[in-house]
Formats: structure tokens, sequence, C-alpha cells
């Protein structure tokens, strides 16, 4: 399902539910008749100052965590591009090598690619632990720069730095295969969720509801914070989610097109 209809539906489910409850809670303590003003309530002041400030650390604590998924997403991308960047890089040094020797390497190369995202990136988006194949395969790669002596002083120049390539690859893929999981740990969406149910649920406490405006701003409230938390939700996925794999693969499919 698409993300966009998930969040839509999200967001109407949650006012409908809210708005459901006030109509209801109005229907049982008799509903204004037609054209009728609703009558004043007096808060306590006390009440006041208590929401404004649950309110206040609730969002404080929402941006906070979007900061940090939001951060970790922006590595994890930065990353995927580094391990990316460097295989193009021994892609392209290994232009003065032997034909046979450059080919080899080059289809190496192509099988990994081929492999991370067609394989590798929809077992990371359901979850899954990456299987060893991935590593065999780069360390192929290795290989083949690693068991070949350099054969001029053109070779000897590109073949320390293509060691080095290959090297950044590996410490890239390890750190991709780290940081797969969610950023965000279980106790923290306890108190996002809670957070989320006592804010909103402020609204009967300030008895708001007696008018169509006020129905109105306590649906758009609701709506936004269902926002905020989809938005929380889904970039805790620092590779992408089921189905959107492809936005975060983009490094390796614009490097190596010819492989993916």
């Amino acid at each position: 399902m698409a993300e966009w209809l998930v969040l839509t539906i999200a967001m109407a489910a949650t006012c409908a539910v809210l708005l459901a409850v006030i109509l209801l809670s109005q229907s049982r303590h008799g509903a204004l008749t037609a054209g009728e003003e609703p009558r004043e309530v007096h808060t306590p002041d006390v009440l006041e100052y208590m929401t404004m400030m649950i309110g206040v650390v609730y969002a404080i604590v929402l941006g906070l965590a979007m900061a940090g998924v939001w951060e970790a997403r922006g590595a994890a991308q930065d990353n995927v591009r580094r391990e990316a960047q460097a295989l193009h890089e021994i892609t392209q040094r290994a232009e003065v090598l032997p034909a046979d020797v450059r080919t080899r390497i080059r289809a190496d190369i192509g099988e990994y690619v081929s492999y991370v995202v067609h394989t590798e990136w929809p077992r990371m988006t359901h979850g899954k632990e990456l299987s060893p194949r991935g590593g065999e395969l780069l360390e192929a790669v290795r290989k083949d720069i690693t068991r070949r002596t350099p054969a001029n002083s053109l070779e000897a120049q590109v073949y320390q730095p293509m060691v080095e390539q290959a090297a950044v690859a590996f410490d890239a893929r390890i750190t991709r295969e780290e940081n797969a999981g969610a950023t965000l740990p279980v106790v923290v969406w306890y108190g996002l969720i809670g957070g989320a149910v006592a804010t909103i649920g402020l609204i009967f406490t300030m008895r708001m509801g007696g008018s169509s405006r006020e129905l109105l701003i306590a649906g758009l409230f609701s709506a936004l914070i269902t926002f905020l938390l989809f938005l929380v939700w889904d970039f805790d996925a620092p590779f992408g989610r089921a189905g959107s794999e492809t936005a975060t693969a983009d490094a390796f499919r614009r490097l190596f097109p010819g492989s993916t």
C-alpha cells in the first residue's frame, strides 16, 4: 500500500474517532438546540496551565524524535552513496589494467550491485537480516584486485587506491548492515503514542466541541499529530520500507545503470 494512502487513512480514522467521541459525549449530556450559542464554561487556571505544559512537553519530545530519525536516515543514505561511489571508483581506475582483469573486476562489481539492489534491499525494507552472499561477492572484488601484482608503474599507481576503495566499500557495507533496523527503541514509541493520546484527550478536559468551529479545530489538531507521527514512523526506517526501496538504492542505480 502506498505511503500517502496509509497516511490519508490514518488521518481520516483519527479524525473520525475523535469527532465520534465528541458527538457521542454531547448526545449524552444533551445537544444544543438549533441556533443556540454554546454556554461559556469556566476552566480552572491550573487546568489550563497543566494542559499547556503537557502540550509543550509533547511537542518537544515529538520534535526531538523527528530530528533523530531524520538525521539517522540522512547518515544512512550518505553511507550508501559512499559504498556506491567507492565501487564506481574501482571500475574507473581499472581502466589501466589488462582487458581480462578489467572485465573480471567490473563483472564482479556488477554482480554485487545487482545483488544489493534486487536481493538485499527488499530484505532490508522487510526487516530481515542480510545473508552472507553479499559479503562473499564483495570479497571476490577485493581478491580480483589484491591477487594480481602490478605489471608496470601505471598499474602500481592505481593499485593502492583500488585497495583503499575496496576497504571503504567493505566498511560502508558493514555500517549499512548495522543500521538496517529501526532507529527509535520500542519504549520511545510507547511514549510518543501515549503522549498523542493524552494530548488529544486534553480536548475533552477543555470541553471543546460545542460548536462546528471547535469541532473543526479538534479535527485539524488530531490530523496534525497523526501526520507528524506518520513522518516519524516513515523516517524511522533508514533504508525505506516495503515498496519504497528504490528511493534509497538510487545511488547504485545511478552509478551502475547497466547492473540494476
